[in-house]
């Protein structure tokens, strides 16, 4: 495991510590919980960053990464909704996007193909972290739920618009077709998806 992996791991392990904190009454406690929840979506912009300057990436990074990320977000999402700070509807839009999207990820997982995050994917996942964000300072007192809810609603549009995106990709992932201009060998890098076991390939 590579210290990008561990960072994601460690990612995942904070959750617990961030729901404590929210729920736990005493003096500055959603502070301390937004500030912690802040540092380790952090540490995700830091081990991408480490995994390509090393060029030491691997399948199961890959493969964690995005459920670290979704994991640490939708739970201070939900806690948010118990504190009255974001509606319901909100975020259950958002997390049957999640996974509705991480459904479409084992299927191509079983085919051999690991999918990595797209660019628009990796957008809607820093907004909902902002927005996560900004519930957390709301419900701390530092401003009013509307800021924070206003937030939501961006995050909300994106993160459907971005499902939308791998969506579209779905009939050719299962029928096993290659990607558009992907032909012989030579291209085979460049494809849209691998017959390979656990080939990281980056969707078009």
């Amino acid at each position: 495991m590579t210290f990008a992996d561990q960072l994601t791991v460690a990612r995942a392990a904070a959750v617990p510590l961030v729901v404590v904190l929210y729920v736990w009454s005493f003096s500055g406690h959603d502070y301390w919980a937004t500030s912690i929840f802040a540092f380790a979506m952090a540490t995700d912009w830091f081990d991408g960053r480490l995994a390509r300057r090393s060029g030491r990436t691997s399948a199961l990074g890959s493969l964690l990464d995005p459920v670290a990320d979704k994991l640490l977000v939708l739970t201070v999402l939900v806690v948010l909704v118990g504190r009255g700070v974001f509606a319901g509807w909100m975020v259950a839009a958002i997390v049957a996007r999640e996974l509705l999207i991480s459904g479409l990820r084992l299927a191509a997982l079983e085919r051999g193909v690991v999918l990595q995050a797209r660019e628009l994917g990796r957008l809607k996942t820093w907004t909902q972290a902002v927005a996560a964000g900004l519930g957390g300072l709301a419900a701390a007192g530092a401003w009013d739920d509307s800021i924070a809810r206003w937030g939501l609603a961006v995050a909300l549009a994106l993160t459907w618009i971005s499902g939308l995106d791998y969506i579209r990709l779905a009939p050719r992932l299962l029928r096993g077709d290659p990607a558009p201009g992907a032909a012989g060998s030579s291209s085979r890098a460049d494809s849209t998806f691998s017959s390979s076991p656990a080939s990281r390939q980056t969707l078009l």
